[in-house]
């Protein structure tokens, strides 16, 4: 028997009567949000109590925007999962002041599976290259988050419903693209690093430094320096490498215009 999806979960703002500001969007937001993160607060079922256990991931996204996090068997969240799938984790964007007034943050429920697809694995080691040191150790295993619900929240009276489709990534027709992510995202690291700098400084404001893509996907570009990280939304959906390129060529002349 299958299982329902967990019920939608109504806005503390909007349960009040209120409703989200004109100028938020919670698509938008927990798209970033999602994108965003390195890490994540994972909560688990405890088998014998019932209770929840709270604790600390590595956070990369599947080229849908399905979260991925790799955790060994020595581990107490891992134990739970085996026990019961069923999970949540909540990412957000600290900024300065108070996180609940001014951060996005998004709570993501599903079901945990074991995920051996290699492209997944590529995009979570160059989201979190440390994790190559211990990612082929027998006790770890990468996981992949089956969304039934997404949770956004950008502070207060700034929140929400929206449907799992809507934040993640319909691939239909984008074939060739996913197949060609590898060699892509390695032409781009290796040959057009000032581009990549081009997009961090000057589309996303971001400090300039050794920016490297990690992922893209048809609607935008993962990138990373350090601790920091950034998404670059395409200004139209991309569907194959030839349209990539001209995205991306156009988006790069646009900033040394800028610049």
């Amino acid at each position: 028997m299958t299982e329902a999806a967990p019920a939608a979960i109504t806005p503390r703002g909007l349960e009040l009567g209120g409703s989200a500001p004109d100028d938020f969007d919670p698509v938008a937001m927990a798209r970033a949000t999602l994108r965003t993160a390195r890490i994540a607060a994972l909560a688990t079922l405890d088998p014998a109590s019932g209770f929840p256990l709270a604790t600390l991931v590595n956070l990369a996204t599947d080229v849908d925007g399905s979260p991925l996090f790799l955790a060994s068997k020595l581990s107490l969240h891992t134990r739970n999962i085996e026990a019961d799938p069923r999970v949540s984790v909540l990412v957000s964007s600290l900024g300065k002041g108070d996180p609940l007034a001014n951060s996005a943050r998004l709570s993501v429920v599903g079901r945990a599976e074991r995920c051996t697809d290699a492209n997944a694995r590529r995009r979570f080691l160059a989201r979190h290259p440390k994790a190559k040191l211990y990612a082929d150790f027998p006790d770890f295993s990468l996981f992949r988050l089956a969304v039934l619900g997404f949770h956004p929240n950008g502070g207060f009276a700034r929140a929400g419903e929206i449907a799992v489709g809507a934040v993640l990534l319909d691939l239909a027709g984008c074939e060739t693209l996913i197949a060609a992510e590898d060699d892509a995202v390695a032409h781009l690291n290796a040959d057009h690093a000032e581009a990549l700098n081009l997009y961090a400084t000057h589309q996303l404001g971001l400090p300039e430094g050794r920016w490297k893509a990690t992922g893209l996907d048809p609607e935008g570009l993962d990138l990373v320096c350090g601790d920091e990280s950034g998404r670059l939304v395409f200004p139209e959906r991309v569907t194959d490498p030839a349209g990539l390129r001209r995205v991306l060529v156009a988006l790069a002349q646009q900033a040394r215009g800028q610049g």
